[in-house]
């Protein structure tokens, strides 16, 4: 009984502990996705044992050649199509506001940077964003909410939200893109069975093909 009840508590008490670390970071101005990732992985540790990764999505028959080399790209292919031919045009066309973009201008023709940003983003958002939203964060509300279509469309849509609002340099309109965003991934995550390996990829790809036309001064706009 004391063992259930020790068990319990560390179901609650761990993922609390993980985001207010987490949220003192971002108050503190100190918030970095890969610090974040990072606790999140400690806490699943330290939650489920030796199944740390497990329970994040990292699962050993989903890390294979048709995965990663065939589903992966098609997904990131398809996100980036939306994204260019769809999101950037249409977004901007409802709330009357451009995508900032600003931000990457400096990259344009610097190869090295541009590598060392594609390093980054590859640890941040592809690795970082996808084990903490949906390998951390929405397993742990499907967790403790279960995962009714009532349960699951909150779970989306709040994560949806505040994936956005991380994105808040990019504008409003970058925002809403980035949530967008976010959903999708969210949905094919749930879809594949919490496959972690295929949206880490997908996302990793999409973000290179967006880094591309970064580099070669391409605007989506």
């Amino acid at each position: 009984m004391q063992f259930k009840q020790l068990t319990l508590l560390r179901s609650y008490l761990v993922p609390a502990t993980a985001c207010a670390l987490c949220l003192g970071l971002y108050f503190t101005g100190n918030f970095q996705m890969v610090y974040a990732a990072l606790i999140v992985i400690v806490a699943s540790f330290v939650e489920h044992g030796k199944n740390g990764f497990r329970a994040l999505g990292f699962q050993s028959k989903n890390f294979n050649a048709l995965n990663l080399l065939v589903f992966a790209p098609l997904l990131g292919i398809a996100m980036f199509c939306l994204w260019l031919f769809v999101l950037v045009p249409g977004v901007p066309m409802i709330t009357g506001q451009p995508l900032d973009y600003s931000i990457f201008d400096q990259f344009v023709g610097d190869l090295p940077a541009v590598l060392f940003l594609g390093g980054y983003i590859w640890a941040s958002a592809a690795f970082g964003e996808e084990i903490v939203f949906r390998g951390f964060l929405m397993r742990q509300f499907s967790k403790f909410f279960g995962n009714s279509w009532f349960s699951l469309t909150i779970n989306i849509v709040l994560f949806a939200v505040l994936f956005g609002y991380l994105h808040a340099y990019q504008g409003l309109s970058g925002q809403i893109v980035s949530g967008i965003g976010g959903a999708i991934w969210a949905l094919v995550f749930h879809f594949r069975k919490s496959d972690l390996w295929v949206v880490i990829f997908g996302h990793g790809l999409y973000d290179t093909m967006a880094l591309a036309m970064i580099y070669f001064g391409i605007s989506p706009q």
